[in-house]
């Protein structure tokens, strides 16, 4: 995949990559079981991703407004020890965690999707929408991905840091 050298100029910083979940890790739908039990669909590709972030020492969090069981056991199985749930306000967490990192927002991605993430994504020195976002949010933001929420946008968001930081073939290289 190519990208715009100022969007890989901007992405060659990054040391955090910051995500919503609803309609960015997932496509945003919510299935309740009638017992009240919450499915959500995650894609495997995204997942992957962060984990050749991590391996390139690129941290990789979550903050959403909503709480789920569902976000923990996918956090844990990611690896994902930064995460924040229940949290409208997601300027005040962002700002928490650039100060207990030492971070400049420069050096942090976020990908969202809805009013809420727009604070976060008028800051941070990348700013990722999807395409199945509300339509207002993509105005802030540096890029919209190619793939929807739920459906590979956060992977093609790593593979965009991983090119931008040189990484791309020594990644490639461990699996193929």
């Amino acid at each position: 995949m190519e990208f715009p050298a100022e969007l890989l100029k901007r992405a060659e910083k990054i040391k955090l990559l910051l995500l919503d979940v609803d309609g960015v890790l997932t496509d945003g739908k919510i299935i309740l079981t009638e017992k009240g039990e919450e499915i959500k669909h995650f894609h495997v590709l995204d997942g992957m991703g962060i984990k050749l972030l991590q391996k390139i020492g690129v941290e990789v969090g979550i903050i959403s407004s909503r709480v789920s069981k569902t976000i923990i056991h996918r956090a844990e199985e990611l690896s994902i020890k930064l995460l924040f749930q229940g949290k409208v306000e997601k300027l005040l967490f962002y700002e928490e965690i650039l100060k207990e990192r030492g971070l400049k927002d420069e050096e942090v991605a976020y990908i969202g999707d809805d009013w809420v993430d727009i604070p976060i994504l008028k800051k941070v020195g990348l700013s990722i929408g999807v395409p199945n976002a509300w339509p207002p949010v993509n105005e802030y933001v540096h890029y919209v991905t190619k793939h929807s929420g739920g459906e590979g946008a956060v992977r093609e968001v790593c593979e965009l840091i991983l090119r931008a930081k040189g990484k791309w073939e020594e990644v490639f290289q461990i699996f193929s």
